[in-house]
């Protein structure tokens, strides 16, 4: 009897694609791998690169109102206390007792709510005040199966800490508990006061950062949709209360017109608001930028208002005043702040997935291709020899391209011409520049285009102007 052969999903074959031109390898992979680890290869770093350049440059370098921060990773262990993580940062989380597998408790009870103003939470089942035995009850009696195996045996929750603790000493046993950040918030509101000091900016202003933060997820998955280690792009907008409301609304509409803008299909992306008992605790109100992927709708980006929460957490913990003194009006006050927050990773992987595209060129010959935006390509152009032999003229022609340009240009010799434009339609290089026999005498050579594959001729000495207008962004 032959074996049904497995269905090969959209999702798998961004994984195979990844590998094979580089962009995502399988993190510690000669040692057998580390589960939900990605290493990004050589045009999956140029990738990342684009697309924080590209982020930084609109929600930064082309706005008045917005100055930077790059916060240390490891801070104060305070500050984690201030900010709440430390006292409510856990997921509750079951064991199936048939098949081992681990779940979150939360998720398979629908609508199942914490009363965090009792003892009953997961930071405090890891105190041992609250047994969270009416939670097993609970899911027993509503016969809540286990999803991997469909048995109903499951063990007491138990608190499960999403941070990373490790240690700052030099003997180890003795040296002092501290956490690898679980988000770059924090890093930029005890920062405040700095930056505004030194900036000398006025609210409204935001404050942006690009930098690593770490989760200790139960459930990560889907390729590096959800990761333990990822970075993110993130800016904390201070403005005044009472005008929180239409901030949220414009950085809602600002970070969906910025995904439209670098060729996300507009009908992948839907932009959804929290119901209120979704809210975090520090939150009046937040929205999702939710992207289509291949496993259905999931988060790409949040917009959250988090209030004057945080900065009035800092100022109790701490003693140090961060109001906010408005020399127009004489008043001083603790502003509101607006958190459009987008993952590197993720952003990513929605770049992949709604770039990828299979296309006939003629019948049994498929050629795969990445639409990436321009702005986002690793690889912007490739010069391809015709032959060998013809490599030190188009060797010229590259460093002129480079020098002028000062762009990522390729130079790949290896294989037919016909494979390198599939390899280069594979990487998401939007032009290829073809140096033929012809070029010798004509001093001419041909302008392949990714998506259209159209072909022109055009003087070597007209390249630079050409390229130049194209990555005009």
């Amino acid at each position: 009897m032959s074996k049904k052969k497995k269905e090969v999903t959209l999702m798998d074959k961004i994984v195979s694609l990844s590998k094979r031109r580089g962009f995502v390898y399988p993190g510690s992979e000669i040692y057998g791998g580390l589960a939900n680890s990605w290493d990004f290869g050589p045009l999956g770093v140029e990738l990342l690169n684009n697309l924080k350049a590209a982020w930084w440059k609109k929600f930064v370098t082309e706005r008045t109102d917005m100055v930077g921060v790059d916060a240390a990773i490891l801070m104060n262990p305070e500050t984690w206390v201030a900010s709440g993580h430390v006292g409510s940062f856990s997921d509750p989380l079951m064991d199936c007792k048939k098949c081992k597998s681990r779940e979150r408790a939360d998720k398979l009870v629908e609508g199942w709510q914490f009363d965090n103003e009792s003892e009953e939470t997961p930071a405090n089942w890891a105190a041992e005040k609250t047994p969270p035995q009416d939670m097993l009850d609970f899911i027993n009696e509503k016969n809540i199966t286990c999803p991997q195996c469909g048995k109903l045996d499951w063990t007491l929750p138990k608190a499960f800490n999403l941070m990373f603790k490790t240690q700052q000493g030099v003997v180890e046993g003795e040296g002092k508990d501290i956490y690898l950040r679980p988000e770059t918030a924090q890093g930029i509101f005890v920062n405040f006061k700095n930056v505004q000091t030194t900036s000398r900016k006025k609210v409204p202003f935001g404050i942006a950062q690009i930098g690593k933060a770490f989760r200790n997820e139960i459930t990560p998955g889907n390729f590096v949709f959800r990761t333990r280690e990822f970075e993110q792009m993130e800016i904390e907008y201070f403005c005044k209360p009472g005008t929180d409301k239409e901030h949220h609304e414009y950085w809602k509409n600002f970070v969906m017109d910025w995904y439209k803008g670098l060729n996300v299909t507009p009908e992948n992306l839907r932009l959804r608001d929290h119901d209120p008992d979704e809210l975090s605790h520090y939150s009046n109100g937040t929205a999702d930028v939710e992207y289509l992927y291949p496993f259905g709708w999931g988060e790409l980006s949040g917009i959250a208002s988090r209030t004057d929460f945080d900065l009035k957490q800092h100022m109790e913990h701490s003693s140090k005043d961060l109001q906010y003194f408005d020399e127009a009006n004489k008043e001083k006050y603790i502003p509101f702040v607006i958190e459009p927050s987008l993952g590197v990773q993720r952003s990513a992987l929605v770049f992949l997935c709604d770039a990828y595209d299979e296309e006939e060129v003629k019948e049994g010959d498929t050629r795969v291709v990445l639409r990436l935006h321009n702005q986002l390509a690793p690889i912007k152009v490739a010069v391809l020899p015709l032959s060998k032999k013809l490599s030190e003229g188009a060797e010229k022609v590259f460093t002129l391209l480079v020098r002028e340009l000062g762009l990522k240009i390729d130079f790949d010799v290896q294989g037919s011409i016909g494979k390198r434009y599939r390899r280069h339609d594979e990487a998401g290089t939007p032009y290829c520049v073809t140096f033929d026999f012809d070029s010798l005498e004509d001093d001419t050579v041909t302008i392949r285009e990714r998506d259209t594959m159209d072909q022109q001729r055009m003087k070597i000495d007209e390249l630079v102007a050409y390229f130049r207008e194209q990555f005009k962004y």
